[in-house]
């Protein structure tokens, strides 16, 4: 099954796309991994994603596509991708490329949450600096209070998940990436899932859905 997450900042995409991986054993593609990944070798690719950003700018869609495309590469099987894409445009160039490999979409999953929510969840999202992983004290804190479970070291809270900041990063989303929404719809692809619940029980949700999408297919 080779899937896309779609959904709002805070949804809990990150952390069902993890537990993708650990039950289903697909790859686990993060556009945000991607690029630090290429930038800490020095590739080639991750020197011309770095001047754009040195200068302030986005990252091209053809750059990113391009690294995408060389991560899958490495893929075998199925995938689960999260950050990617984030508009039409970017949607049309993914399914350009995964054609050209045979490999289709199956389907892409729309996690469903009422904004009062999003809010919350997102003003509760603490970071791993040195991994990018990422807990919420709300729907699934860390063992110890502000310290990694895995590395014990100290997390976080981004700039971008402080609650002054939430709401701008949420009109974003709703201007840029709601209308891939409508793009998978037509396409016949969109699964929707309400993410308002435990870790585990949306676990189940989107378990319980891909495998009806598969065996519809």
């Amino acid at each position: 099954m080779r899937v896309v997450f779609l959904g709002p900042p805070g949804a809990g995409k990150g952390t069902q796309a993890r537990l993708l991986h650990e039950r289903f054993g697909l790859a686990q593609i993060s556009t945000g991994d991607i690029l630090r990944e290429n930038l800490a070798r020095g590739t080639e690719l991750g020197k011309q994603a770095e001047g754009y950003m040195q200068r302030g700018q986005l990252v091209p869609d053809d750059l990113v596509i391009k690294m995408i495309e060389q991560e899958l590469r490495r893929v075998s099987g199925g995938f689960v991708m999260d950050g990617f894409p984030r508009t039409v445009p970017q949607a049309e160039a993914l399914d350009a490329l995964l054609t050209r490999r045979g490999t289709p979409l199956g389907a892409a999953v729309l996690f469903k949450i009422d904004r009062p929510s999003l809010v919350a969840r997102l003003s509760a999202r603490w970071t791993n600096p040195r991994t990018g992983r990422t807990y919420n004290a709300l729907t699934n804190p860390p063992k110890v209070a502000g310290i990694d479970d895995e590395d014990g070291g100290e997390l976080i809270q981004r700039e971008d998940d402080r609650s002054e900041t939430v709401e701008k990063r949420l009109e974003v989303y709703e201007r840029q990436t709601r209308p891939l929404v409508s793009y998978y719809r037509k396409a016949g692809k969109l699964v929707e899932i309400e993410a308002i619940a435990s870790m585990h029980d949306v676990a189940e949700r989107i378990a319980a859905a891909l495998g009806r999408e598969h065996a519809r297919q």
